[in-house]
């Protein structure tokens, strides 16, 4: 090499290789201390702490009553509000205290409002209402009674508008909660905002109508009602749903539409606290959570915005889901976005005319709820395949670049590279299966649920095992690479290329597939490819290792973001692997989700560990977190799910009475027994070492091969769908029902040579379920229910199920079904059915009082008597 070339490469802060010896070291003397490694890792642990956690859980400061001359939301006021809603307790429907009571306080409060709004500037209707009806929904029919509504419409004087924005929560509730979050929270920031509407010299354009349903949790009954039936549905265009599946925190906005974009235009442009990402809604679309809202009623008939507090999970539709657990702060930060929000949407001209707006979806983020990104979804795929399509055009250059600085050819770039590229392909899978094999391994031994009540064991179970699969391969590479014609520097250059390479593959692939939220693997690529320009625009990138500098400094805010919204998730999806039931390993959605968080957050930063002497030390430290963590989660209480009051274990049981007649009115078995539907993963396991007796305890699933709907009555879709992983408890003492459940055969009627019709009614508690199944030779060919759901029946080995739950009307259920058999002969058994009553609210008798007092403080349960007859005619 001549004296100019050795120059040149000193000045560029390249090696000089006289030797390979020489080279080698001379490569190790330039790296740091081999200490620095494992500070450079921690040091993006100290900045997801000392940022993302702090900005998760900001809020702003609560408004008081002495704020109320600003026109803004008080959280002061409705705090209040839902002290006096929530102390009204359990709200189900058909109870007192839902029918009745709640629906006074609601009334009491909106007329007050009504009294002292300004009336030269509004006028504001109160319509109390019920409905009846009945819908599809997951493969029963929903049929409801006389379950009520209070709708509020405010309108500006000088309105002209008769396209009207419905803001909808509900004030019902699960059994045995007093549902101070789910959805008390929503509903008295409903009656804020109105109270400020009301009250506040700025009218809108569009009269508002505010829903207070008093039936969701049964399935969206009174919203459906409210939609198909009332006189004010026809005028609605688009509505703000308000619900929660936690207590406390900010609410996300977690759907949008569909195929309305510019309703999130309103929301980036009103909303005061941004909180959402296409990527929970896609999530929460495909069905993957145990959660369903009004919005999936609504969004048939009118687009809107589904928002609702994600936080503590732990105590929705629980006991302790009770207003001490909701800070003043949460509702400020609501009622500042929903009154903001509103007040935008009430002057919105695209409600003019919503079909002429269907504009697509939006691709949607915020960012530390500091700023919110959105744009359309034709622009985000333009976005994706530009960043994609800059990432491989670079990647090239820099490839060029290195074969001219190296004097090599570019062949000899481009092999070493798909070499590397492997490698960090094997990174990349590592990375992401090392945390899901330790679910399931973990799983298999019966320890699920290890992080349920201390979520830092994430980071040793799942986060550390991915950051030693994004690790190990590329450090073992770089120990045993001999290319001395290349730079080490290169070498770890090419692996960056690589991952870069990889996500613009992914964003490629998810974009063409339809996924909106592809944009989480572009974001830490567009930063990747700024500090790629800027390396190469400068002599950066042939300078040793100072092109990492820049790379560092580009990947901050990719890292805060992706470590942002993976926290998000794991916050939301932990509480709900308790109530997901126990069929399948939930601890793969949380190790799949650290796994994707913490590759995303890392993947352009891992490699850089070869940048210090002895990268291995990291690997061994990595190790070392992961054998401690799981050491904490197998062999001490730190491991164990469960917690009094905050972590409670979800046990779910009905006191059942089965009583089986025949067809000639005889009755063949009358048994009495405890159906637990056990919620998690764990089962009664946990149980075994408490006080509570489960001695007998069976499952269910050799009774479902041989009967109706496995004999039992199977409260809702959730009992049917898990129905396979219930046990049964025998009891030797009968159960009383504290009611009845009657079913009358009012006639039997042969309507022709082949079809016999039989009319029934039917008389119990609010709620009450039907199971219908002919036998072979017989059809169902008419009935009082839905006949698309006739048509098309549930898949076998469901039996049709008719869901029943009634409000303020308690009068009986008449129906009638026709059956129809090719011979004509109606004197043999022509179908079984199955009439179910669940007194929901009522503790059962002594001996079942006693029973529930037996379970340890962590479990929380949920559990009523309920009688199941079986029939056949």
């Amino acid at each position: 090499m001549s004296d100019k070339d050795k120059l040149i490469w000193h000045e560029s802060g390249e090696r000089f290789v006289d030797t390979p010896r020489n080279g080698v070291k001379n490569e190790q003397n330039r790296k740091l201390p081999w200490y620095f490694a494992s500070g450079f890792l921690l040091f993006w642990g100290l900045l997801f702490f000392a940022v993302v956690i702090p900005f998760f859980y900001r809020l702003p400061t609560a408004r008081t009553v002495e704020d109320a001359y600003t026109n803004e939301f008080i959280a002061e006021r409705a705090y209040k509000n839902l002290y006096h809603l929530s102390n009204i307790g359990t709200k189900m429907v058909g109870s007192k205290e839902n029918e009745v009571e709640a629906v006074q306080y609601l009334l009491k409060e909106l007329n007050q409002i009504k009294d002292e709004s300004l009336k030269d500037y509004f006028d504001i209707e109160i319509d109390l209402s019920q409905v009846s009806g009945q819908f599809k929904y997951a493969n029963l029919i929903i049929l409801y009674q006389g379950v009520q509504n209070i709708a509020v419409k405010i309108a500006s004087k000088n309105s002209k508008s008769d396209s009207y924005l419905l803001v909808n929560s509900h004030y019902d509730s699960k059994p045995e909660t007093p549902s101070a979050g789910d959805a008390g929270f929503m509903i008295v920031t409903m009656l804020e905002v109105l109270r400020v509407l009301a009250t506040t010299k700025q009218t809108f354009e569009h009269p508002i109508v505010f829903l207070f349903n008093g039936a969701e949790e049964s399935s969206m009954l009174a919203s459906h009602g409210f939609i198909t039936q009332h006189r004010w549905a026809p005028h609605l265009k688009a509505v703000v749903n308000l619900d929660a599946a936690g207590s406390g925190g900010r609410e996300l906005l977690f759907q949008s539409g569909p195929n309305y974009s510019w309703l999130v235009d309103y929301y980036n442009k009103f909303a005061k606290h941004p909180f959402g990402t296409t990527l929970a809604e896609e999530i929460y679309q495909s069905g993957a959570l145990p959660s369903d809202s009004d919005f999936t009623i609504f969004k048939e008939h009118i687009p809107g915005l589904d928002l609702g507090q994600c936080y503590n999970g732990f105590v929705y539709h629980t006991k302790y889901d009770v207003i001490d657990v909701i800070p003043r702060e949460s509702l400020q930060n609501t009622g500042d976005n929903v009154l903001s929000l509103v007040r935008g949407l009430a002057n919105a001209t695209e409600l003019h005319d919503t079909e002429a707006h269907k504009t697509g979806h939006a691709v949607f983020f915020d960012f530390l709820g500091i700023y919110f990104v959105h744009y359309s979804e034709a622009t985000g795929i333009s976005v994706n395949f530009g960043v994609a399509g800059a990432a491989f055009l670079l990647v090239f250059i820099s490839m060029w670049r290195m074969a001219a600085v190296s004097h090599v050819t570019i062949c000899h770039v481009v092999c070493w590279f798909i070499l590397v590229l492997i490698v960090q392909v094997i990174s990349f899978v590592l990375g992401l299966a090392l945390p899901i094999v330790v679910s399931y391994v973990f799983d298999n031994v019966g320890l699920s649920l290890t992080y349920y009540s201390t979520p830092l064991l994430v980071i040793g179970l799942y986060v550390c095992p991915s950051l030693i699969g994004l690790s190990l391969p590329i450090t073992m590479y770089y120990n045993i690479q001999c290319n001395e014609k290349i730079s080490t520097a290169y070498h770890i250059q090419l692996a960056v290329h690589a991952h870069a390479v990889i996500l613009a593959f992914l964003a490629i692939c998810l974009t063409l597939f339809g996924l909106r939220s592809s944009y989480i693997f572009v974001i830490p690529l567009v930063f990747y490819v700024a500090s790629l320009v800027l390396n190469l625009l400068t002599t950066l990138h042939d300078r040793g290792y100072a092109w990492t500098g820049l790379l560092k400094a580009s990947q901050i805010i990719p890292f805060l973001y992706s470590s942002y919204l993976f926290y998000l998730f794991v916050v939301v999806i932990t509480p709900m692997t308790g109530r997901s039931g126990s069929a399948s390993n939930q601890d793969l959605y949380i190790a799949a989700l650290a796994a994707i968080g913490t590759v995303l957050s890392f993947g352009f930063l891992i490699p850089l560990i070869n940048t210090f002497r002895r990268p291995s030390f990291v690997v061994f430290s990595l190790l070392a977190i992961t054998a401690v963590a799981m050491y904490l989660a197998s062999s001490t209480q730190i491991g164990f799910p469960y917690r009094p009051r905050t972590n409670g274990q979800r046990v779910a049981y009905l006191q059942v009475r089965n009583m089986f007649y025949e067809y000639d009115g005889t009755l063949s078995k009358d048994e009495s027994g405890y159906l637990f539907n056990f919620q998690d993963r764990r089962e009664e396991k946990p149980l075994l070492d408490s006080n509570v007796n489960l001695t007998g305890l069976v499952s269910i699933k050799s009774r479902c091969e041989k009967h109706m709907m496995c004999g039992m009555p199977l409260y809702d879709f959730r009992y049917v769908d898990n129905r396979l992983q219930s046990k049964w408890l025998p009891r030797s003492e009968p159960i009383i029902p504290p009611g009845l459940t009657t079913l009358n055969v009012l006639s039997k009627t042969v309507l022709n040579s082949t079809t016999v019709r039989f009319e029934f009614s039917l008389v119990g508690p609010p709620q009450m379920s039907l199971f219908f199944e002919p036998y072979e030779d017989v059809t169902i060919s008419n009935w009082s229910f839905l006949q698309s759901y006739l048509q098309n029946p549930p898949p076998y080995p469901l039996s049709y199920h008719i869901f029943f739950n009634y409000g303020i009307d308690k009068s009986p259920l008449n129906f009638f079904v026709e059956i129809s058999k090719r011979n004509g002969d109606f004197t043999v058994p022509l179908f079984q059915f199955g009439v179910q009553g669940h007194f929901v609210g009522n503790e059962g008798d002594v001996e079942s009082v006693k029973f529930a007092t037996q379970f340890p403080a962590y479990a929380i349960l949920a559990t009523w008597p309920s009688s199941y007859y079986r029939y056949i005619f």
